[in-house]
């Protein structure tokens, strides 16, 4: 129950249109893609910087946990307010400010991340973070997770192009991380700290994006194999040359599966997995990359590798997987895990044989290049035998990826799903560590409480 002088504050301090209290209005703000449900007591919208240093100000004075969200794509639930109190939905802040002559867009988190592609198109340039929710996610959400995407391959995640931020701590003060420009070395990077700790040290009020020149000419190579080992074999070799793809996509067979019940003719029906392969840069770079990577895809289970005009084609039928993984079952068990990518063949040899194990259905997509597979197990959460199986299989699962070098969560982040794993990756003494450095940020412990470490 919020205190009533709190919400008497909070009442007379912001207009009644970007308070919400009635717990219908609050409930659209209970989950996100995760599936699960946590209502608020309030839900708050915030139209600047000051707006949020005054909540955290008010909710540290009568200790009240806030969650800041953006527009709830999250998987992994880190925007669930899992303690009650405010939501903080940062949807209205959506202005954005083009510097071309810079490099730079200076964007608050409300702003979709489509909206900035858009614009920066108009000027020649792009911000490589991709996520396939690019259409309804946030800047906000994609720096609170460090989203990446098919393009990170080659270019990175969002922690690598983003060149400093303005944000409210968890004990209300306002702070301003890194610097306009793409040298600077004065003082922590706290920019990079902040990103990708999913709201549990600062709210993001601003952030200044680093823009890269869209290359002047793309191709697509589509492969497809006999068998995973053939794929991944191919995965290593395309990656052990030099010329780094701007995307390699991995499509397993439940994946080609789906695929081929809404785009019949897109994928052959002796394939079993299909690689994806986008190449950038100029023509002249584009040619000789094309030679080199269609050879590193030939092997003995390669049924064809043919280089594809029309990329878009399969980029929609790719960004149509996640959804259709429904038509199999009514939920599904979502990870992001990352591997080294010489240690493919064995991750991908040990799904098959986990899912044969605790007879969980399974599907696997994602970006190879970088080693980051999406592993779907495929359940029906009513079935409470299924459920403990699909949750037997997603430990060993973890244990392998840690035995194979690797980690949890490439893009999706940790938040509430994941956050009883998190010591089979994080000793107890770096634990400590990342739990000080929560208390200096938010010493009431009152931002986004309970997400990441175990309870």
């Amino acid at each position: 129950m919020l205190p009533r002088e709190f919400l008497d504050t909070i009442t007379a301090k912001f207009s009644a249109n970007n308070v919400f209290t009635d717990a219908v209005d609050c409930y659209a703000y209970a989950y996100d893609n995760s599936r699960r449900i946590s209502p608020p007591e309030m839900v708050i919208f915030p139209l600047d910087v000051k707006q949020i240093q005054l909540v955290m100000q008010l909710c540290n004075q009568y200790r009240v946990p806030v969650t800041p969200r953006g527009r709830g794509t999250g998987t992994a639930g880190g925007s669930l307010p899992e303690r009650g109190g405010v939501a903080l939905s940062l949807e209205r802040m959506c202005g954005f400010h083009m510097d071309a002559a810079n490099r730079v867009m200076v964007s608050e988190p409300g702003v979709l991340n489509q909206q900035i592609q858009d614009e920066a198109r108009r000027h020649g340039f792009f911000w490589p973070p991709d996520p396939s929710s690019a259409a309804y996610c946030t800047v906000g959400g994609n720096l609170a997770t460090s989203a990446g995407g098919p393009h990170a391959v080659k270019y990175g995640t969002t922690r690598d192009h983003v060149l400093g931020l303005t944000a409210v701590t968890g004990a209300g003060e306002i702070i301003k991380t890194g610097c306009y420009t793409t040298k600077g070395v004065v003082g922590y990077d706290l920019t990079r700290l902040i990103i990708g700790s999913e709201g549990t040290l600062a709210v993001i009020s601003e952030c200044t994006l680093k823009l890269t020149p869209l290359p002047s000419a793309i191709s697509g190579i589509v492969a497809h194999y006999r068998d995973a080992e053939s794929c991944a074999d191919a995965i290593i070799r395309i990656m052990s040359q030099p010329h780094t793809p701007s995307a390699l996509e991995f499509l397993d067979r439940g994946s080609l599966n789906l695929i081929r019940t809404r785009n019949p003719h897109v994928v052959p029906s002796d394939a079993t997995t299909l690689l994806m392969i986008e190449i950038d840069g100029s023509e002249s770079e584009i040619s000789t990359a094309q030679n080199a990577i269609l050879s590193a895809c030939k092997n003995s289970g390669c049924l064809g590798a043919t280089i594809v005009p029309d990329i878009d084609s399969l980029w929609i039928a790719r960004k149509t997987l996640s959804p259709l993984l429904k038509d199999i079952a009514p939920k599904k068990i979502n990870e992001d895990i990352v591997v080294p990518v010489s240690r493919l063949p064995e991750l991908l040899a040990n799904l098959s044989r986990l899912a044969t194990k605790y007879e969980v259905a399974n599907v696997n997509f994602g970006h190879a290049g970088n080693g980051n597979i999406h592993v779907n197990l495929l359940i029906d959460p009513d079935d409470k035998d299924q459920l403990r199986r699909g949750e037997l299989c997603l430990n060993e699962i973890f244990d392998l990826v840690i035995s194979l070098n690797g980690t949890l969560s490439g893009e999706h982040g940790i938040g509430s799903e994941k956050r009883a794993y998190i010591g089979k990756e994080i000793d107890d003494a770096t634990i400590t560590l990342m739990k000080s450095i929560k208390r200096v940020f938010d010493p009431e412990n009152i931002l986004n409480p309970g997400k990441l470490f175990p309870n």
